[in-house]
């Protein structure tokens, strides 16, 4: 009897945690015959589970690395931006650091680099020295030794945002092991891998117009699990049993508004501010609303607070359920307690208000409208970061 092919599936970082863990990815592939082992980069805990998993060790890259990376970045964009004619790519370049002795190192040094990078050879040759860069580092070798001592038939890497991947698709590579990477975002930089799997139509098109040097073959249409738990029903809690949970009137009609991250958006307390003040204005109407106000997982600030205590009679805040370990996305790792907490605040709220966020795709699967605020508030941080939000090019792909 032909044994089951053994699965790797990489978790560089908490992302893929809900899309491949917490849903049915696991059971779905055990129906479908393969053995899947997760290699854990993450600091969640297996052992509490029925899943295999490896440890995937301490994820360091080399130290020129992060500046090569940073040159490839900028390459890129201004490739982007003279293929399309279009400046928007400049609003995706993150402005250097001068705050000490490394990063004025590396900013310089980046400076300096790029101008030499541009030409088709070149970029070609700055893609190969990242990964020759990698191979160099003692969590390459780590991760080699890794593959043949567990002798995986194929890597999937659950998502690719992090350098903590590279190395390990890079050791698969060099084993001649087969590797696939998911796209879970409209604007990740692909590592090198054999295969890409893509949400739709429109994000594989993409792809070939931003890196010639994949080929239509190597990508496989195949959806996203990120929306998978808002069409199963057992999630779903009653109304009543909602309210009771997290203190709500079951009498009200609620509105929601999902906080973005402070580079998103710098005033975003303030949009929260105005909406609680127009929920204010109808009630004393005879409206009867309330709103219920869902915080970016990844938004350690205290930028709400003023408005929460200003607003208490009209906003609940219904925080997401993240262990928080760092303070940034590779530190901080998604729940199943949260996904119920997502689900049943969408299906008990009448629509989202947001900046730009992917909450319109959570509220779509559930026929829900969403609004996307589209204003400069009073005494902005930022003077018209509004509009550049909405000029970035994921956006080209909504409805006028």
């Amino acid at each position: 009897m032909e044994k089951n092919k053994k699965i790797f599936v990489l978790l560089p970082d908490g992302v893929g945690l809900r899309n491949f863990v917490f849903g049915d990815f696991f059971n779905t592939g055990k129906q479908a015959g393969f053995d899947i082992t997760y290699w854990n980069g993450t600091p969640f805990d297996f052992s509490k589970t029925n899943f295999q998993s490896v440890d995937l060790g301490k994820a360091v890259s080399h130290p020129l690395s992060q500046i090569y990376k940073n040159v490839r970045k900028h390459v890129e964009l201004d490739r982007n931006k003279k293929l399309s004619n279009d400046t928007v790519y400049d609003s995706y370049k993150f402005p250097y650091r001068y705050n000490g002795i490394k990063n004025i190192f590396k900013s310089l040094s980046a400076q300096a680099l790029i101008p030499l990078y541009r030409s088709d050879s070149a970029y070609n040759r700055l893609r190969n020295k990242i990964e020759n860069l990698e191979r160099k580092t003692s969590f390459y070798q780590h991760c080699l030794e890794t593959l043949k001592r567990e002798k995986p038939d194929l890597v999937f890497c659950s998502n690719q945002r992090h350098s903590s991947s590279i190395a390990p698709l890079l050791a698969a590579k060099d084993l001649n092991i087969p590797t696939v990477t998911f796209i879970f975002s409209w604007d990740n930089l692909p590592k090198a891998a054999d295969y890409y799997f893509v949400w739709s139509d429109h994000m594989k098109m993409e792809l070939l117009h931003y890196y010639p040097f994949i080929k239509e073959e190597q990508i496989k249409v195949c959806g996203t699990p990120q929306f998978e738990p808002h069409y199963d029903s057992k999630l779903l809690l009653s109304r009543e049993d909602f309210c009771r949970k997290y203190e709500l009137d079951i009498q009200k009609k609620y509105l929601c508004y999902s906080g973005d991250d402070i580079t998103t958006s710098p005033d975003d307390e303030k949009y929260l501010a105005d909406l609680a003040q127009t929920i204010r204005n109808l009630n004393q109407k005879g409206a009867n609303y309330g709103l219920i106000f869902r915080q970016c997982p990844v938004d350690f600030s205290d930028r709400y607070d003023a408005v929460l205590q200003e607003f208490k009679n009209e906003i609940v805040a219904l925080n997401p359920v993240w262990e928080k370990g760092l303070n940034s996305w590779q530190g901080i790792l998604p729940t199943q307690e949260d996904i119920i907490l997502q689900v049943n605040t969408i299906a008990h709220s009448e629509m989202v208000f947001n900046l730009g966020s992917s909450m319109v795709f959570d509220y779509a699967t559930f026929g829900k409208p969403c609004a996307f605020v589209h204003y400069n508030p009073e005494n902005a941080r930022v003077k018209n970061h509004t509009q550049k939000v909405y000029k970035y090019i994921h956006f080209k792909s909504m409805p006028s």
